[in-house]
């Protein structure tokens, strides 16, 4: 299996242009996946740098309804005839960021709602043979505050987002199992133990942001507890992770300290080979 990050927040290789988004390539053996499009027309930039044909694609992922992993959706359907975009149902709602007290749309162009390339899923769906997509993680662990800024307009009222239009990619392939996920909202640890209980065992490897993230002030004592903890957590799992856009330089540092060698930081440019 390949991967090649298109979009991420970090400089890689190749000279390749970033934004504060996600957008992954994936090919195994029968499939070519684009898993999101990051925020704007800048995958395609960077895929044209890289090599990776999008024409080619013969399905997408959305992870979630966030703009920074859809925002590109337009012009994906554009320059691809054919692939099928697979998307939860809720994930076209409204989804707020709260900047200086000030609700700020971050959601999906609501014009692609109806487009006849989309696939709306409700909950779990086989996409093909070793392809799945899951949903509705349950909270045995609350989320990270690093959420907290974000919000989502229900009956006219701005609550927090709870994260149901989230959905995870699971590729099974050549006895290995890979997760990917966006930005694991509804928090990794939830996510993994998901996989867990669905699978019967550890994924071999992960590829995600894990939204411990702060943008616009220092950590607090909890959220660094929280960062420590999820280390701690994730050491324990026979599963190599590989991170990027959401985690945030600082954390990652941290978390790397504990984790060593089992975690890695997948910059934009960059490729796996598993």
């Amino acid at each position: 299996m390949k991967i090649i990050d298109l979009v991420e927040n970090t400089e890689g290789v190749c000279g390749c242009g970033t934004e504060h988004g996600l957008s992954l390539w994936i090919e195994t053996g029968e499939h070519r996946i684009l898993m999101d499009t990051g925020a704007s027309d800048l995958f395609e930039k960077n895929a044209e740098k890289l090599g990776v044909d999008l024409s080619q694609a013969d399905t997408v992922i959305i992870s979630h309804g966030h703009n920074d992993h859809g925002g590109g959706l337009a012009r994906f359907l554009e320059i691809n005839p054919a692939a099928k975009v697979f998307i939860q149902d809720s994930a076209f709602g409204g989804y707020y960021s709260m900047r200086n007290g000030i609700p700020v749309y971050i959601g999906l162009d609501p014009e692609l709602k109806n487009n006849e390339r989309i696939v709306r899923v409700s909950g779990d769906h086989e996409i093909d043979q070793g392809i799945f997509l899951f949903s509705a993680v349950p909270l045995g662990r609350p989320m990270y505050h690093t959420n907290d800024h974000l919000k989502q307009k229900i009956n006219g009222e701005l609550v927090n987002d709870m994260f149901g239009h989230e959905q995870y990619l699971v590729i099974c392939e050549n006895d290995m199992s890979v997760l990917f996920s966006g930005c694991a909202h509804r928090g990794i640890l939830n996510i993994l133990e998901e996989f867990n209980q669905r699978y019967g065992k550890d994924p071999d490897y992960v590829v995600s942001g894990f939204h411990t993230m702060n943008h616009s002030r220092g950590y607090t004592d909890e959220e660094i507890n929280d960062i420590i903890v999820t280390a701690q957590e994730l050491k324990k799992r026979n599963t190599v992770f590989f991170t990027c856009h959401c985690t945030g330089t600082e954390p990652y540092e941290k978390m790397k300290d504990i984790m060593n060698g089992q975690l890695n930081y997948l910059h934009c440019g960059e490729q796996l080979i598993l």
